[in-house]
């Protein structure tokens, strides 16, 4: 599958190198791919990288993707699916620039032709693509509107080494709130640990 990363930080290469020794066809997008050189792996613009995918993530600061999404423009996003694991945070980790909606709710209202599935947003880089190395299963959540979106999305996630059995799907487009308002939870959890990699996991009630 042709895979386009919107970013070029920790979050869009560790995901890049995941899905490329899964063997899918990943490009990186950047407002500045000429400074991107010596990463490893191919960077285009923004454009570029919006045309050569059948599924775009978006992995750029949840307080600019909008902005950086619009830039790139509905037409060109009309009908591909788009994953969304931004969440944005003030500079101190203190405060969401989302605190009544989701980043992703606002995706799918501004780019209502472009299917967004939220998920990968509770946990740090390094547990996105090692799922193995964590104590433990642990649980990655899909929220969005569109039912063959969220297919696609658990597939990619099992390319990753996330089995179906830790998927879980909360919802539509608006239970994202929760995925990216946990943001806080896990910075707390982060301090307490003196580790950033780490996940959760939902424990049910045991059968009778």
């Amino acid at each position: 599958m042709r895979l386009g990363l919107l970013g070029t930080g920790n979050v869009a290469r560790a995901l890049a190198h995941g899905w490329s020794a899964a063997g899918h066809d990943v490009l990186l997008g950047s407002r500045r791919p000429e400074d991107r050189t010596g990463l490893g792996l191919p960077v285009a613009g923004l454009n570029d990288t919006a045309a050569h995918a059948e599924v775009l993530v978006n992995a750029t600061p949840g307080n600019v993707s909008l902005e950086l999404l619009h830039s790139i423009g509905a037409p060109a996003l009309a009908g591909t699916p788009l994953i969304d694991i931004g969440v944005g945070l003030s500079e101190d980790f203190t405060e969401l620039s989302h605190p009544n909606s989701s980043l992703a709710e606002q995706i799918q209202a501004a780019f209502p032709q472009t299917p967004v599935v939220k998920t990968l947003c509770t946990m740090d880089s390094t547990a996105m693509t090692a799922p193995d190395g964590l104590d433990g299963p642990s649980t990655v959540f899909l929220s969005g509107d569109d039912a063959e979106a969220k297919r696609t999305t658990g597939l990619l996630l099992t390319d990753l080494g996330w089995p179906p059995s830790s998927h879980l799907d909360i919802g539509d487009i608006t239970t994202a709130r929760g995925q990216e308002h946990f943001a806080l939870l896990f910075m707390g959890i982060a301090g307490g640990l003196g580790s950033h990699t780490f996940n959760i996991r939902v424990v049910p009630r045991a059968s009778a």
